[in-house]
């Protein structure tokens, strides 16, 4: 794939940059958050005895690869997109399921594994009857991605670069995006961040106005995330984000979402589906929308895609589409 060099000097079309995860996904009921004082609906950063506590109370559940921006490319090798993704994971057995799955998706993933360190992290992921998902994140070896860990290679030959707002916590992972943002802007290639829940907005806020100003291309964000970014209305925050950045995507839930652009905003309506898991949905969003614009695809296609891609994903239980996203573009 990477020997495959196109006139534009690039041989991907995406490569992203997270948290490496085992998902592991449970279905249960309202009162199983409220007995582990757990934080419906958001993300929360666990220590291992509690990553311990909370898997051993959970039922039944699903193990797969994950993390926020592993589901973006995942989505967008699903498309038929040339994919690759920068993330690190122990040398340990999660971490072999972890570098297995991706690939066998098709993505590009050459990451070596830690010899020495915490293990390959975890997401233990609570679904309650009403689809909300509740996260719960050991990072372990994930965290500590750092400028070494960058391939500038696979930067340099990708046309966007998706950051993933989850691992922007530790100085040697935010050292790492800096690095990242610059060798694709030396190459002439685009940045892309999802700025991933509210919880990372208000936590790095300070960090993130002039890093989303000043690095950013491309924005992911849900209009709660957009507002805690601005501090003001989502009508407001919009047209910050669009005298701030090239490109917004802004997720609306079930009302679609809006691209926003300094020439004017797309609204993008919803896919129909019957909601089973929300889980993943915001990941698969941004692959459909990147893949469109790799491809060059007008934005209101690119929008498309994403809401194709979120549908597919939200439609059953897991954050990766269970059918080929390039049959139901």
């Amino acid at each position: 794939m990477l020997r495959d060099v196109r006139d534009d000097g690039t041989a991907l079309d995406v490569v992203g940059i997270g948290n490496a995860l085992v998902d592991v996904l449970s279905h249960e009921a309202d009162d199983f958050v409220a007995t582990h004082d757990l934080v419906k609906g958001a993300m929360t950063l666990i220590e291992p005895d509690r990553a311990t506590q909370l898997y051993e109370a959970m039922g039944p559940g699903i193990e797969v690869s994950g993390g926020s921006a592993a589901n973006t490319i995942a989505g967008v090798a699903s498309f038929g997109g040339r994919a690759a993704y920068l993330g690190k994971v122990h040398d340990d057995q999660l971490g072999v399921v972890f570098a297995h799955d991706m690939r066998a998706n098709g993505v590009v993933f050459r990451s070596p594994p830690a010899t020495d360190g915490p293990p390959t992290g975890r997401c233990l992921i609570i679904v309650t009857p009403d689809a909300e998902r509740t996260l719960n994140t050991y990072l372990g070896a994930s965290a500590y991605f750092s400028p070494g860990d960058v391939d500038a290679e696979l930067i340099e030959l990708s046309r966007y670069t998706f950051l993933e707002g989850y691992l922007f916590d530790r100085p040697e992972a935010k050292a790492a995006y800096r690095t990242a943002s610059e060798i694709a802007h030396g190459a002439g290639r685009k940045v892309a961040l999802t700025l991933s829940d509210t919880f990372c907005v208000e936590r790095h806020i300070d960090e993130w106005r002039p890093l989303v100003a000043d690095q950013v291309d491309v924005l992911f964000a849900n209009d709660a995330e957009l507002r805690a970014l601005y501090g003001i209305h989502l009508d407001h925050a919009v047209d910050r984000a669009r005298d701030e950045v090239e490109t917004t995507c802004v997720t609306l839930g079930p009302e679609g979402s809006l691209i926003v652009t300094s020439e004017g905003i797309v609204e993008v309506p919803p896919h129909p589906v019957e909601v089973v898991d929300t889980t993943g949905a915001g990941d698969l969003y941004a692959a459909g929308v990147l893949h469109g614009m790799a491809k060059g695809l007008p934005l209101a296609e690119c929008g498309r895609l994403g809401s194709i891609a979120a549908s597919a994903v939200i439609g059953h239980t897991g954050a990766r589409p269970g059918q080929s996203l390039a049959q139901l573009a």
